[in-house]
């Protein structure tokens, strides 16, 4: 770990919807920045520095954050930082603050993730991500190769597309109950999911997230000045990343190595031997309903092929062992450069025990996982303790 402990301190984030047209860009991102100063009682000047990220091949702008981080936030004449993974965007800037805070660069620093997606969306920008002669025609967008690695999923473990389906009726109906999410379902059932449009088989329309618009901001302090903003932080106590690229049909991607091989080095330093067990509650990156039941099995919830019956007992339901996504996830709700950080900032809630209808009882200790492309992974655990 770092020179210095470090703590979630404040959390803003605006209500998601598919289009934000009623504000441009700075405006939004301003309403959850303001969001999470007014949570850690800060003022714009009591932030070190600013780290801000968001896809920028999806808005067709350069540079934003030099002037979203000075227009939006409070980064006039301080160090502004941009960030930008992909996918993992949300959970690259999460980590990337943390270290700037555990190295003692910073005291506090607030972290921004944000998308407002310009006429032709995510596939229009994911297209020039692949290789033009081997991938494009087959995998272009996100839906080609999500679509892929779900087939390939179901076809070797058996995993039915009713079980998938489950997994977005839970979602959705978790989303009800969380006021800032764009897709709210409350009376969704299997057979809604099963009737939806096919989009690339086997995800229908609702084994799809959305392309959502909005921002998610979130405040990190070292102890000591965790101890004069909040007697209730979330402290981080492990971040790992793990990723490599691979063409498309290369590798059986729906196993996804990169969650467990980071997700194993993240349990290794806290002393997590039984995640279901070990763990409170998971905010998981699943961007299809069939990726929940791939990455609960590569996150060590379960054995690979199980991640069905996991589901099946209502392990990860919200009266479950291990509840996963109670804030709807990213069927739900999805910005994509403020996605992942949507994960670390509800697991965070989820500690402070502060989501009123979404909450988890007796959270102690929570996961947030980015995942992206070239099956990038990234995880925190954040826990009421400080680290061990």
């Amino acid at each position: 770990m770092g020179k210095h402990d470090v703590a979630i301190v404040g959390i803003g984030q605006t209500k998601h919807r598919s289009k934000r047209r009623d504000v441009n860009i700075p405006e939004m991102i301003y309403e959850a920045v303001r969001m999470a100063l007014d949570d850690a009682q800060l003022m714009p000047a009591d932030i070190d520095a600013v780290i801000i990220g968001n896809m920028d091949h999806f808005e067709g702008i350069n540079f934003s954050e030099m002037w979203c981080g000075i227009d939006a936030a409070p980064g006039y004449l301080k160090p502004v930082v941009k960030v930008a993974t992909g996918g993992t965007t949300g959970s690259s800037l999460a980590i990337c603050g943390y270290h700037n805070v555990a190295s003692g660069i910073y005291n506090k620093v607030l972290i921004i993730g944000w998308e407002k997606l310009q006429e032709g969306g995510a596939t229009t920008g994911i297209i020039t991500a692949f290789d033009p002669v081997w991938e494009r025609p087959s995998l272009a967008g996100a839906l080609g190769p999500l679509a892929l690695m779900a087939s390939m999923y179901q076809h070797k473990y058996g995993i039915t597309p009713e079980q998938a389906a489950r997994v977005t009726v839970k979602n959705r109906r978790n989303a009800a109950n969380n006021p800032f999410a764009h897709l709210k379902m409350p009376n969704l059932t299997v057979e809604d999911v099963m009737k939806s449009q096919t989009i690339s088989y086997p995800l229908r329309l609702h084994d799809c997230c959305p392309q959502s618009e909005g921002a998610c901001a979130v405040i990190y302090a070292n102890e000591e000045e965790t101890r004069n903003i909040t007697d209730n932080p979330a402290w981080i106590q492990a971040v790992e990343t793990a990723h490599y690229y691979t063409y498309g049909t290369d590798e059986a991607m729906f196993d996804l190595p990169t969650a467990t091989i980071a997700s194993k080095k993240a349990y290794k330093k806290v002393g997590i031997t039984d995640p279901v067990k070990d763990l409170d509650v998971a905010e998981i990156y699943e961007p299809t309903s069939w990726s929940e039941l791939a990455w609960t099995e590569a996150l060590g919830f379960c054995k690979f092929g199980e991640g069905g019956k996991l589901l099946d007992e209502g392990i990860t339901q919200m009266s479950g062992e291990l509840p996963v996504n109670p804030s709807g996830g990213v069927l739900s709700t999805n910005p994509i450069g403020a996605t992942a950080l949507i994960r670390v900032a509800e697991a965070a809630i989820q500690v402070m025990g502060r989501g009123e209808k979404r909450q988890v009882p007796d959270v102690e200790k929570a996961l947030g996982m980015g995942f992206g492309g070239s099956l990038w992974t990234e995880i925190m655990i954040l826990s009421k303790e400080r680290n061990l």
